[in-house]
């Protein structure tokens, strides 16, 4: 078979000579720049449609300063939200993201959730929404060092944010578990310090205290996913067997906490209440399935990328949001109580 050639490209030098003018003309008066009677504009815009011109969207954006493209970016290694996670955070925010963006005359993007990497050299973005980054975030300086406006799901107060409620969410979690028959109840959490394990941390620390269980607190990397969880959950129910329920905020711990118990010869949902903070794919798919929360991520992330085009529009605006939406709480299997 024959190669197929490629259409060739009108290119603004094409139309000029067609229009008999300048260049400078046909960007002037396709772009509505500049002093071009509406005659010679006229003549252009007709040549530039007959040649089925079209203006080099790269030229556009050095001419504005601007891309009119958003991203939405995370240092959360790939152990935590891929795999049977299919993404399932990160992508739900992306959606609610996109639509705004979409209404608000933006592209936008995802880069891949990489903790190794910082995609932000590689992006030609007007501004972005940094999910949950870390304590010295890599990418949080990249955005910094390049002066690109960003607004955060969900950040440290020294950062624009939006909140997403991990106190609430920790509170609905641990009072369920006290609810539920747990006497005992563990925390397993990731080590990195986002605000979301602080978060689970301290209102755990602070229910011990109040209703008079020991605290029992395991911790493991977030890059080792779902056998990280596996292993840290293994290890607390060996030494702490007196346990019977486990707050578990990341949801690939989570279900590495299901198999630990199981291994353990514990019932998940009668002798050992589990709940996660994420009502994503695994808690869904989880045998049993996992009690969650619902985060309201479609108004979180509608509201965060009003915000950053609010800053891009030159409002300041306030530096942190309550959110839009409160965190429910969705009972399953998982911590139906004892028989």
């Amino acid at each position: 078979m024959g190669e197929t050639s490629r259409p060739v490209r009108a290119t603004i030098a094409d139309v000029a000579r067609e229009a008999g003018v300048s260049r400078t003309t046909v960007s002037h008066a396709l772009n509505g720049l500049g002093k071009v009677n509406s005659a010679t504009r006229d003549r252009v815009k007709e040549v530039a449609a007959r040649l089925n011109y079209r203006p080099s969207v790269r030229a556009q954006s050095l001419r504005s300063g601007r891309s009119q493209t958003l991203a939405l970016l995370s240092s959360m290694p790939s152990a935590v939200s891929a795999g049977p996670s299919q993404l399932g955070f990160f992508t739900e925010l992306a959606m609610g993201c996109a639509r705004t963006a979409l209404l608000e005359g933006y592209v936008f993007v995802l880069a891949p959730p990489d903790g190794d990497a910082s995609p932000v050299d590689r992006l030609d973005i007007d501004g972005a929404i940094l999910l949950e980054p870390a304590t010295d975030d890599p990418i949080a300086a990249a955005l910094n060092e390049r002066g690109i406006p960003f607004v955060a799901i969900d950040s440290p107060p020294s950062q624009r944010t939006v909140d997403l409620h991990h106190e609430e969410t920790a509170e609905l979690l641990v009072s369920h578990l006290v609810e539920r028959g747990a006497q005992h109840p563990g925390l397993v959490m990731g080590s990195d310090r986002r605000r979301s394990q602080a978060a689970a941390r301290e209102v755990y620390e602070a229910a011990a205290a109040r209703i008079g269980f020991t605290p029992v607190i395991a911790e493991a990397d977030e890059s080792d996913g779902e056998d990280g969880g596996y292993r840290a959950s293994t290890r607390l129910l060996a030494e702490h067997p007196e346990v019977d329920g486990l707050v578990v905020p990341i949801d690939a711990f989570a279900t590495g906490a299901v198999r630990a118990g199981q291994e353990a010869g514990r019932t998940i949902g009668g002798d050992l209440l589990i709940a996660t903070r994420y009502d994503g794919l695994r808690a869904r798919t989880s045998t049993p399935p996992l009690t969650a929360v619902d985060l309201g991520l479609d108004a979180i992330s509608s509201e965060a990328v009003e915000s950053l085009v609010a800053i891009l529009d030159g409002d300041s605006g306030p530096e942190a949001s309550s959110g839009a939406s409160a965190p429910t709480l969705v009972v399953r299997e998982s911590t139906a109580g004892p028989a």
